[in-house]
């Protein structure tokens, strides 16, 4: 009997390391970096201007830049001679999952720190603050939640704006949400008239109109429903890859640096968005708060 059971263990090893392997909590990130000399950023198709393809289809953007120089100081930290910046597409709803998967390390996108999603990734420091309102033709009225009340009303998929409308359309205001599976489409529909309001973070929607050259055709509403950290996210628990990127996050709020990156999407011919208050504290005192909705028993 005993021999027996000899003989089975090796099998019973075998069968419990993979669970042993995920016991474990994941995988150093730095270490497989140093060893692979290779680095996969995730950015978005058009979350313009946080991060999108451009003409050429290259990655392009505030947040790419942000997760770029965060790269140079992992080839410094690492002392690598060369480090190989992949990038992968991801939507909305793949981001976490990608992350999580490891199909990518970092994503650099338009990402809003929540405490439901501090519960799967972790985030770097703050490097944007927006807030959901409504995009809506100019001239519509738009002061309050209720003005909503019957309107079709467009949301992307994946994102805070339709977890929180979805609370809202059930509990404050009956407005007939309709969610798309990316902003391009929440937005084309928009253009089309098929919905007639769009609600997503501020902006978002005013980098789509000016994007579109229809800025001076539509409007945002007075009220605004969140406050909205941006963030680049990593994988939870990956400590030493976020001191580095929090570390480079850091240098550049405190030189200044950070004001000429802003100016260079912010403040353009085409996009005028000056810096706003919450953002320029966030640049004062970094911190990893997460967002949170304006309105008492509402979660984003």
């Amino acid at each position: 009997m005993f021999r027996s059971i000899a003989r089975l263990l090796p099998l019973l090893a075998c069968a419990i390391a993979p669970f042993s392997a995920m016991a474990q909590g994941p995988a150093n990130t730095l270490q497989r970096i140093q060893e692979t000399h290779s680095i996969t950023l995730g950015v978005r198709e058009a979350a313009w201007p946080f991060s999108f393809l451009d003409d050429k289809k290259a990655p392009a953007g505030y947040s790419v830049d942000l997760c770029l120089a965060a790269v140079d100081e992992i080839k410094r930290t690492l002392k690598l001679k060369e480090l190989d910046v992949k990038y992968k597409v991801v939507s909305g709803t793949e981001r976490i999952p990608k992350l999580e998967a490891g199909e990518i390390d970092l994503e650099c996108g338009s990402t809003t720190n929540t405490k439901a999603r501090q519960d799967r990734v972790a985030f770097s420091n703050t490097v944007f603050v927006a807030g959901i309102r409504v995009l809506v033709p100019k001239g519509v009225k738009m002061d309050v939640l209720q003005d909503l009340a019957g309107l079709p009303v467009a949301v992307s998929k994946g994102t805070t704006s339709e977890k929180l409308l979805t609370q809202l359309a059930v509990n404050e205001v009956k407005m007939q949400l309709k969610v798309f599976a990316s902003d391009t489409e929440a937005y084309k529909a928009f253009q089309d008239g098929t919905v007639r309001a769009y609600a997503n973070d501020d902006s978002l929607l005013l980098g789509m109109a000016a994007k579109n050259k229809a800025a001076d055709k539509v409007e945002l509403s007075k009220f605004v429903l969140s406050v909205e950290p941006y963030a680049i996210m990593m994988r939870k628990g990956d400590t030493e890859l976020g001191a580095v990127v929090d570390r480079t996050l850091n240098r550049l709020f405190s030189s200044r640096d950070i004001d000429p990156l802003y100016k260079k999407w912010f403040a353009t011919e085409q996009f005028n968005l000056p810096m706003a208050r919450l953002s320029r504290e966030s640049f004062s005192r970094p911190n990893k708060e997460p967002g949170v909705a304006m309105i008492l028993g509402y979660s984003i």
